[in-house]
Formats: structure tokens, C-alpha cells, sequence
């Protein structure tokens, strides 16, 4: 256990192998964070301290230009949301769980991700020896070091390139970041 002294965005743990997840824990304004988790082309953002999230399909953004928001039709990640509790989990045993009474959340991998990610979560294979494994694949003792590289792009997440889409489809992405009533950014 340590103290996260970053108010950058850093990876907590990816998939190197097959790409099959990504979280990533997000600084947000007022020093708050959010969960950014990615499986299968969907993502969920999680907002612990405002106990909401939002879904978003990124493989019918780019076919349809449609921003699915709380939809995950023909998805292969599940999402179960409790009073206090968000549960999303794939059939590939990927789950990421947050309970907001506690402002815990927890990542669960199944034996099939063994060895094959890594972050600040270390590299999941029970060897100790190597869980302080930098990018870079060397190792390091100084926490300082060890989560500033695992900092995402400067502290922000690098946009994917999407295909560009018609006026209407743009500013209904617009409306989602900006008129929700449970957007950071309204």
C-alpha cells in the first residue's frame, strides 16, 4: 500500500498481450478522480464521489457515429449497479468494482490474465520481485519513479481518432459532456 502522490492520470493496469483491458485512474477538477475502464470496445467511466457513471460503445461510435450512452446492447461487457455498488465485468473474468459508501473499487482478473498486464497494479504473475516494473521493463524501489511512469500522456488521456462524423452526431457528443446533469464538465 502507498499514497498516489500524482494529480496526473496514471495506468492502473492494461493488458499488453491482447489488449482485452484498460484502467486507468483519472484526476479530475477539485481534486476528485475517476475510473476509466475499458473492455471490448465499451467503456465506463466511474465518478465515485458523485456515485455515477457513463457508458459509451466506441466500436458503433465510429461505424454509426452514435454515442450509446447507458446502452450495452450487443456488448460483451456486463454492468450491474447497486445502491452503493457498480459492478462491470466481461465473460473473459476482467471485473472492476466500486463501492461508493466506502470509495472502494477493486480490479479482479481471472487465471487467464496471469503474467500478461501490468501498471500500478504490478504485473499480476504472484512474483513480488517484479511488480514495481516500470514501462520500460526495467525496475525501480523509488515510488516517486514508479508512478510518474505510469503517467498517461502528461496527465490526460489521448483521445482515440475516431472517423469523423456528421454535425448531429458531434453535437450530440457535445451534449453528452456538456448537458448532462451528471457531467464534470456542465
Amino acid at each position: 500500500m502507498y499514497d498516489l502522490a500524482s494529480k496526473c492520470s496514471v495506468l492502473l493496469a492494461k493488458d499488453f498481450v491482447h489488449s482485452a483491458f484498460t484502467v486507468i485512474l483519472n484526476e479530475e477538477t477539485r481534486n476528485s478522480r475517476s475510473l476509466y475502464v475499458e473492455m471490448n470496445q465499451t467503456v465506463i467511466t466511474i465518478y465515485p464521489q458523485l456515485k455515477v457513471s457513463k457508458i459509451y460503445n466506441f466500436s458503433f461510435t465510429e461505424e454509426n457515429c452514435q454515442v450509446l450512452d447507458q446502452s450495452l446492447e450487443n456488448s460483451t461487457m456486463n454492468s450491474r449497479r447497486g445502491t452503493n455498488k457498480i459492478e462491470v465485468s466481461d465473460q473473459k473474468g476482467v471485473s472492476v468494482s466500486c463501492d461508493f459508501q466506502y470509495d472502494l473499487c477493486t480490479v479482479t482478473l481471472a487465471g487467464w490474465h496471469h503474467g500478461i498486464s501490468a501498471g500500478l497494479f504490478g504485473t499480476n504473475d504472484n512474483e513480488a520481485g517484479n511488480d514495481w516494473m516500470v514501462p520500460n521493463g526495467s525496475f525501480t524501489d523509488n515510488v516517486k519513479e514508479f508512478t510518474e511512469s505510469w503517467q498517461v500522456s502528461k496527465c490526460s488521456l489521448v483521445p482515440k481518432k475516431e472517423k469523423p462524423c456528421p454535425i448531429t452526431a458531434k453535437q450530440n457528443i457535445c451534449k453528452v459532456f456538456f448537458e448532462e446533469p451528471h457531467s464534470l464538465l456542465r
